[in-house]
């Protein structure tokens, strides 16, 4: 079996992000960048699933040659082979969704993973509009996978609960924390990463169907106030909480 892998390249969540001149990007200088923390779920359960049934695994991700370092962790970590899909430019979730379905094709891929969001937009959509754009069948949010010849039975995080789903290859699988834990690489699984090769192709062409018009920091956190250390302070604190916070 075919098992494609879906990742991002995305700053890290505690680099400090700083906007571009531009107003519309983000200043990459000293910012540091690692592999999606959703993707590596979903490569973990990749590679678990070629572990329980055999065939091998691709990495897939569109991007920069930056791109490389997220791609040989991932085969640091056993993934079989990987495939760079080159574009310097700025991609909306469909965009990205479409180059990914044309290579999920060319590759015949029949299961494919993704992490349930990439944590720099957090459009959590872009599996779903891949399973769309193939005519697969989707599962999100999945926190427990399970295959079974052709068949999938999944459990995935709903609005105050689960649910078990079941449905049948090809598929598009998202996964969330909880699913696994994520191997660390090995030594020789780090230098056999050196020794594959990354096939670079040019991503297909796709028109954005969004626009960033600005990007900007959230406003700061309001300086607190003390209103006293007594009972006294209570009626002026009723107050400011129906007239300024306007929570009663």
């Amino acid at each position: 079996m075919k098992i494609a892998v879906c990742i991002s390249h995305v700053p890290d969540t505690a680099t400090n992000i700083k906007i571009g001149e531009d107003g519309k990007s983000i200043n990459p200088t000293d910012v540091t960048y690692i592999i999606n923390p959703y993707d590596e779920i979903a490569v973990e359960e990749a590679l678990k699933t070629k572990e329980k049934v055999g065939g091998e695994v691709v990495a897939i991700s569109l991007g920069t040659d930056a791109n490389k370092d997220s791609i040989r962790k991932a085969l640091a970590m056993g993934v079989d082979s990987a495939v760079l899909l080159k574009d310097e430019n700025f991609r909306d979730s469909f965009g990205l969704a479409k180059a990914l379905a044309e290579e999920i094709k060319a590759q015949e891929a029949e299961l494919v993973f993704f992490g349930k969001q990439a944590v720099d937009f957090d459009n959590s959509i872009t599996g779903q509009l891949t399973a769309e754009l193939l005519g697969y069948n989707c599962v999100s949010v999945v926190v427990d996978f399970n295959l079974d010849g052709n068949k999938i039975t999944a459990e995935r995080e709903i609005e105050g609960g689960k649910e078990v789903v079941e449905t049948t290859l090809p598929a598009v699988i998202t996964a969330q924390k909880g699913l696994n834990e994520p191997r660390y690489a090995s030594l020789k699984g780090i230098m056999a990463a050196k020794r594959k090769t990354i096939e670079e192709k040019e991503a297909v062409s796709s028109e954005s169907k969004i626009e960033i018009l600005q990007m900007k920091k959230p406003q700061g956190k309001q300086a607190g106030k003390i209103l006293g250390s007594d009972a006294s302070a209570v009626p002026e604190l009723v107050r400011l909480l129906k007239e300024e916070a306007k929570v009663i």
